[in-house]
């Protein structure tokens, strides 16, 4: 019998070795859990194409979104693990989620094998353009004084604006009365009309308008200044240090995806993110690139285990639920 099961095991291990021997020889799926043209499919798009190069082998963007992501990330979680199917996940399907979502369908700390960061989108406090305060220190003042007569609009449960200013909320110690919208989009609309007072979100979303001037920065949240938006303070230099938070995005594979395969991926992502046109595109959208050390698999995957536990306690002190 012991030589049997011996004997089945071996089978399955040069199954495995087989696979990623000749991985891959089809095009690959990249499942972005969000609607097309976001910032997680922008930085999706971006690394596929110098990865599939890599690779040979075409690597398709599928867009699957619903449930603040949570979709999309079920499909993935529970997809053949042969690498042929692969996802790009960010702080709310893989950070967040737990916590949102009572009855979710993963563990992102057990159901899926990491294969890389692929690039941060930091967060910024905006505002309209004609709230009193003119810097940060006197934004918090202000918001304290207020309460629940401030209005914070962000893009539905779940989604990366509500959560960072969940922990913009919990830092301060305020509960501004919150206004959700369907998306970045009309929440960004009403902010530019004066009709919320503000909002936290990926700089992605709001350099334009803040170039133009239709909204006011107050600091970004991140430990250096964005080449995208130099003039705008760190939440260090503005005066709340401990409010540092990025959109992050990374790649992840179905738990049980063979290790070489894994390895592969993993790979063609460092190869991705040393390419300097696709560097040049994430900067410019004002993403952070991941240090070296950043980029290795097992980064990742104790990162998103530190992620749960940090977000976690600040959702459920705030009673946030989305289902």
């Amino acid at each position: 019998m012991k030589a049997l099961f011996a004997a089945a095991a071996a089978l399955v291990l040069s199954a495995g070795s087989t696979l990623a021997q000749g991985y891959p020889t089809k095009p690959i799926t990249l499942v972005v859990p969000f609607a097309a043209g976001g910032p997680t499919d922008v930085i999706a798009r971006i690394v596929a194409e110098p990865m599939s190069r890599t690779l040979g082998q075409q690597i398709v963007i599928e867009n699957v979104a619903g449930a603040g992501g949570t979709t999309g990330t079920t499909r993935v979680a529970t997809a053949a693990p042969d690498g042929y199917t692969i996802m790009m996940g960010h702080m709310g399907t893989h950070g967040a989620a737990p916590a949102l979502y009572p009855k979710l369908k993963y563990d992102p700390t057990k159901d899926f094998e990491a294969i890389g960061m692929a690039a941060g989108t930091p967060i910024l406090l905006v505002a309209k353009k004609d709230l009193p305060p003119k810097d940060l220190k006197e934004f918090m003042t202000f918001a304290k004084a207020q309460g629940d007569k401030m209005n914070l609009a962000h893009a539905g449960v779940g989604s990366v604006s509500h959560t960072t200013a969940l922990l913009l909320n919990n830092q301060l110690g305020i509960k501004p009365s919150q206004v959700p919208y369907r998306g970045t989009g009309p929440a960004m609309n009403d902010l530019v009309a004066g009709q919320v007072d503000f909002m936290t979100d990926q700089i992605v979303n709001v350099v334009s308008q803040v170039k133009a001037g239709s909204i006011k920065a107050y600091a970004i949240a991140t430990p250096a200044r964005s080449p995208a938006l130099p003039d705008v303070p760190t939440t260090k230099e503005a005066g709340m240090p401990d409010y540092q938070v990025s959109a992050w995005n990374a790649l992840f594979a179905p738990k049980g995806t063979p290790t070489d395969v894994t390895a592969k991926l993993s790979d063609a992502l460092f190869k991705a993110l040393a390419d300097e046109n696709t560097r040049k595109r994430l900067l410019e959208l004002g993403g952070v690139l991941p240090e070296k050390d950043q980029q290795t698999q097992a980064w990742l995957k104790g990162f998103v285990a530190e992620e749960v536990a940090r977000w976690t306690p600040v959702i459920k002190a705030a009673g946030a639920t989305a289902e």
